[in-house]
């Protein structure tokens, strides 16, 4: 493994997209060979699940989302689209193991060289605390970005175990980062009752359901950047059992596609993330075989 000094004061914005101590790449997505240079979106794989306080394994989801990749056909009868030369997987970030902090620091330096470069990212976890990072980049270039959080959890605590950059409060990081009123929270399920509380008063949060409710606001979120993040668990455990925590009563994978897909064909999406695909825990792959598809529509929808 690197040594952790490895990784203080490397200057990103200085180099090209990525140095090999940084990001390697050992497979790619659709196993793409299309140039930086000559693509909009970039696929960034996220190898981090410290903070994952049940189940980890996530970390081991943007090696295997890209496998399962190779299975599907790369046209999508739905788009009327092909997945070819949309996009360029840059590879998995090497992050120095255990210490989250100068993880995230990495994640920032390199998805800000990513955004002033004018991709769009779309990124594979990890755990849900990779979206803290990325959002905080963003808003940089997108001072009123609005993101759409589809997830089982509220993920709006304080702390969690005495720890204030955790998964489980990583959506309450991104709420101090943007807007008032920029927050729309999608299929909730789980959650603290001081959670819901808070989000009455300062997030949009729409509970069990996804694509009802976002037929009904997506009107309001026209004309606006959109920063989307997925986390798998929004799916009922019939559909997705390899994630770190199981949470009963979810939506359907057919739902959660037609939410996509109403999303890109309707919203301005600047980037995305989907999370907490745990593939140890699932020896039928049938988690990371819908993370992949859903990649292959986010794709395609965005790269028309």
């Amino acid at each position: 493994m690197n040594n952790e000094n490895e990784f203080v004061g490397i200057g990103i914005q200085e180099l090209d997209y990525y140095d090999s101590k940084l990001i390697v790449k050992t497979s790619s997505f659709f196993n793409d060979n299309t140039s930086y240079g000559n693509s909009d979106i970039v696929i960034l794989g996220i190898p981090m699940d410290y903070t994952a306080s049940n189940i980890p394994g996530s970390r081991f989801a943007p090696k295997r989302v890209r496998e399962l990749s190779l299975t599907l056909e790369n046209y999508s009868p739905i788009l009327n689209g092909t997945i070819d030369s949309k996009f360029h997987d840059a590879g998995d970030l090497v992050l120095p193991w255990g210490n989250f902090n100068k993880s995230l620091e990495l994640i920032e330096n390199i998805s800000n060289k990513f955004i002033i470069d004018g991709k769009k990212i779309i990124s594979i976890g990890g755990d849900h605390l990779i979206t803290l990072p990325l959002v905080s980049q963003y808003v940089k270039k997108y001072p009123d970005i609005t993101v759409i959080h589809i997830d089982a959890h509220t993920d709006l605590r304080d702390e969690w175990s005495n720890e204030t950059y955790s998964h489980a409060t990583v959506i309450k990081r991104v709420y101090e980062l943007i807007e008032e009123g920029n927050l729309y929270q999608f299929g909730i399920r789980s959650g603290s009752f001081e959670e819901f509380e808070f989000a009455k008063e300062h997030t949009h949060l729409f509970k069990n359901d996804v694509l009802e409710p976002l037929k009904k606001v997506i009107g309001s979120l026209k004309n606006k950047p959109i920063y989307l993040t997925i986390d798998i668990d929004i799916l009922d455990p019939a559909f997705a059992p390899g994630t770190g925590y199981l949470e009963a009563g979810g939506i359907s994978s057919r739902e959660l596609l037609d939410s996509v897909y109403l999303i890109i064909s309707q919203l301005d999406v600047v980037g995305v993330d989907l999370v907490e695909v745990c593939p140890p825990t699932d020896i039928s792959d049938r988690t990371s075989a819908i993370a992949a598809k859903l990649l292959r529509e986010i794709i395609i929808g965005m790269g028309k």
